[in-house]
């Protein structure tokens, strides 16, 4: 009986410590449980006009990031690469979120001098997205593409941006010690009432003395005192063998309770280090994104925004073509396109037979090439075929710097035997110029050969470009310089094709090739061949030279835009006229 208190007290001390485990336990899932989210404030900055909130922001924490913004007046926030954004705000004054506290309460904000004002970010072709707020932004930052992404804060360039910002970042729910906790207090409770509900075996006494064979009954009483004598310390030694077994019992119970913390608190630990040290690896993910989207293979524009912007680029030009009047093109074309459009409303408005441009549509779209080249000047091109367009036509795009737009500076139809080469999407390769690596002529080769076709019958390309139905632009543009010589009797006649290299685009195609874009001037020049001879020029160019006839002579300048396929080094393919239009741009006489 002197074993029942120990086991008593060990049983309700293991369900005491049990029921704490487990209510600990219990508690890291419950009450004691963290919040599931964070917020932290900027605290007040020097103002500026443009406040940028950094990449890493949007992936400190994991998971999904919401931000409030306060401000006076309207304001918006826009989305774009981290580099787009950094070239946007160039040398202006801003601040910039670049992090959060270790109590995840305040948000960091570095302030850099600079100018103290730029222009209106809002309509920026730079941004994937902007929202626009007045008051009070709520805003879920998600990226629209893979990569990173910042954000950009501004009023109107002059104005003080938004200085009341605060972002809230999911926490660490996560509690190691829970499960554990709880499935240690589970045991511990169980080994307990195993203590109270079980009993240790009891050896059985030895029965040596008390089995007689009549001896005893007749033996002496001094033989029968030590018999007895005998019996009774045989009986001690089974109680003290009875009481070694039971504390042997609740050893053996407290070793397999040790035993089991032991596991479980050991299967602990290495959860709790899987847990820590595989946190890293979600936040790191983003800076393997980071060196990526500002350094090659990330296209500087997306899908949405390449619409976005043709359909703006269409707009403007429906407009000026409606009207004739070039200032309406000024937002969205340059370059060739708006020099050739403007001599167009110019001789329409006098000349009502003269052809109008092809349109330019933003619908049916059927391929767009973008490049992943992230520096400026940037080329986009695409090919649509809307309504009015009777071949697809090739768009070239470029915007010259971060500020600006992307304008239309090129337009010419696919040659109606020419297909278009395929070129990888999501963001390609942009040569220069003169860089023939891999290739089997270099851009500026490619045009300059084709320059020399069109001027001269007898050039020395004549073979390496496709010819005949294929290009049938190469045969009607011989054959019309042809035609001039021999009809004009009192004239002297030449004619030069001659590169524009500030024009010249390259890009990669799929199969190793290029796609050569640029701009061609066709000079058409005549003289008359005796004196008192004259000259006649059409009524279009008439317009532009003040006149009909000369004496003197008269040269008419066309603007040219071609594209050319070249093939890669290896091959032993000729060039391809891809597309190809001229349209007056100038006359004028001698």
């Amino acid at each position: 009986m002197i074993g029942i208190p120990l086991r008593f007290k060990t049983a309700v001390a293991l369900v005491l410590l049990g029921l704490l485990t487990l209510l600990a336990g219990i508690g890291q899932k419950t009450f004691w449980a963290p919040a599931e989210t964070v917020t932290a404030t900027a605290s007040a900055a020097e103002a500026a006009p443009l406040t940028v909130i950094d990449q890493k922001l949007r992936t400190v924490e994991g998971g999904t990031v919401t931000i409030k913004v306060k401000g006076e007046g309207s304001f918006l926030l826009a989305a774009g690469r981290p580099d787009d954004v950094d070239a946007w705000v160039g040398k202006t004054a801003h601040n910039t979120v670049t992090g959060v506290s270790d109590d995840k309460k305040s948000l960091q904000v570095k302030h850099t001098d600079g100018e103290a004002s730029a222009p209106s970010p809002a309509g920026s072709d730079l941004w994937v997205s902007t929202e626009n707020a007045s008051g009070e932004l709520d805003y879920t930052w998600s990226a629209p593409a893979d990569g990173d992404w910042s954000l950009l804060l501004a009023a109107d360039g002059k104005k003080p941006a938004p200085s009341s910002i605060s972002m809230t970042f999911p926490n660490d729910t996560s509690m190691p010690w829970a499960v554990p906790l709880m499935v240690l207090g589970g045991l511990l409770i169980l080994a307990g009432g195993a203590l109270l509900v079980l009993k240790p075996k009891r050896g059985a006494p030895r029965d040596g003395g008390a089995s007689g064979n009549g001896s005893g009954d007749k033996g002496s009483a001094g033989k029968g005192s030590g018999k007895l004598g005998s019996a009774f310390a045989r009986r001690a030694r089974a109680k003290a063998a009875a009481k070694a077994a039971e504390r042997s019992s609740s050893a053996r119970l407290s070793v397999v309770v040790a035993a089991t913390t032991a596991v479980v608190l050991a299967g602990t630990a290495a959860a709790a280090q899987a847990s820590t040290s595989s946190a890293p690896v979600s936040t790191s993910a983003a800076p393997t994104a980071s060196a990526s989207s500002g350094a090659g293979g990330t296209p500087v524009v997306l899908d949405a925004q390449f619409r976005r912007i043709l359909e703006q680029v269409a707009s403007a030009t429906d407009a000026g073509d409606a009207a004739k009047d070039a200032k309406k093109l000024a937002a969205r074309v340059a370059g060739t396109e708006l020099e050739v459009r403007t001599q167009n409303y110019k001789i329409r408005s006098r000349v009502a037979s003269y052809d109008a441009r092809m349109p330019v549509r933003s619908t049916k779209l059927l391929t767009t090439v973008v490049t992943d080249k992230r520096e400026w000047p940037r080329s986009v091109l695409a090919v649509t075929q809307g309504e009015g367009n009777v071949v697809p036509q090739l768009l070239t795009l470029v915007q010259s710097s971060p500020r600006e737009n992307y304008k239309l500076v090129g337009t010419s139809p696919l040659q109606p035997g020419t297909t278009f080469p395929a070129i990888v999407r999501g963001g390609t390769e942009s040569l220069a110029a003169g860089d023939k690596s891999g290739l089997l002529y270099s851009g500026q080769e490619a045009l300059a050969g084709l320059a020399d076709r069109l001027t001269k019958s007898n050039s020395t390309f004549k073979g390496k470009l496709v010819e005949g139905e294929s290009s049938p632009y190469i045969a009607d543009t011989l054959s019309y310089q042809a035609d001039i010589v021999k009809d004009g009797v009192d004239g002297k006649f030449a004619f030069t094709h001659k590169v524009v290299p500030e024009n010249t685009v390259v890009f990669r195609t799929e199969d190793g090739g290029a796609l050569v874009l640029g701009r061609l001037t066709f000079n058409f020049d005549g003289t008359p061949k005796a004196e008192g001879d004259k000259l006649s020029i059409g009524n279009d160019a008439a317009v532009l030279a003040g006149g009909k006839e000369t004496n003197t002579g008269m040269v008419l300048k066309f603007a040219e835009s071609v594209a050319v396929y070249v093939p890669p080094a290896d091959s032993k393919d000729p060039m391809k006229l891809v597309a190809a239009t001229r349209g007056l741009v100038g006359a004028s006489f001698k």
